[in-house]
């Protein structure tokens, strides 16, 4: 992978780690970088999701796909969210 592809992969999971941060309600307990590292991993599986269930890729924006990657980064947000506050009170 190119330092262009390492630099995309950053910035498209910051867009849909902080969407799926957004659209979740309340306080999740987690970092920008945790937030960005889901956002990367949504985003990866929320493609691989939309070419294996026949999602045509476009010249524009995929929206189907964009909704995945994004309800993904929110299932992954809240997991996370959850697993950090539960982690706490063990202590």
């Amino acid at each position: 992978m190119s330092i262009s592809g390492i630099i995309s992969a950053i910035i498209v999971g910051a867009i849909i780690g902080g969407l799926g941060r957004l659209l979740l309600p309340g306080r999740q307990p987690i970092g920008i970088v945790l937030t960005v590292l889901i956002g990367i991993v949504a985003a990866l599986i929320g493609t691989a999701i939309a070419q294996k269930t026949g999602v045509a890729t476009t010249r524009g924006i995929d929206w189907i796909e964009v909704v995945l990657q994004v309800g993904l980064a929110v299932i992954g947000v809240a997991a996370v969210a959850a697993w950090r506050r539960n982690r706490g009170r063990t202590r």
